[in-house]
């Protein structure tokens, strides 16, 4: 068994959440990098680029760089119509895993007096 289970964890679910934060909205990676450290689920944004990569390949999502009269030009993620998809289907499998996750792990309830 691996010493830190919070790693093992966070691999399983941070493609998931980057698919959730740009369905609330296109950004770049900088800006998804900060969301996702501010919420422990990932350590740096070095681990961002090749999942954002990953997702490119998988064509979830898409690419487009800022006007390019701008100071700073970003490279902004958009999802697509496959990762909103895919989205749904993580949704719809996620709370009756976590439900059935937490039923066995749950330290057992003293019964009910009465």
């Amino acid at each position: 068994m691996t010493s830190d289970v919070g790693a093992q964890l966070r691999k399983g679910v941070v493609e998931y959440c980057v698919l959730g934060l740009l369905q609330q909205a296109p950004a770049y990676g900088w800006e998804i990098s900060e969301r996702l450290t501010a919420l422990g689920l990932i350590g740096s944004i070095g681990t961002l680029y090749p999942l954002l990569a990953r997702l490119r390949a998988q064509d979830l999502i898409v690419s487009h760089a800022d006007s390019p009269d701008s100071a700073r030009p970003r490279k902004y993620y958009t999802l697509t119509a496959a990762g909103e998809a895919q989205l749904d289907v993580f949704r719809g499998q996620w709370q009756p895993f976590a439900a059935a996750v937490d039923a066995v792990i749950s330290p057992e309830r003293p019964p009910n007096e009465g």
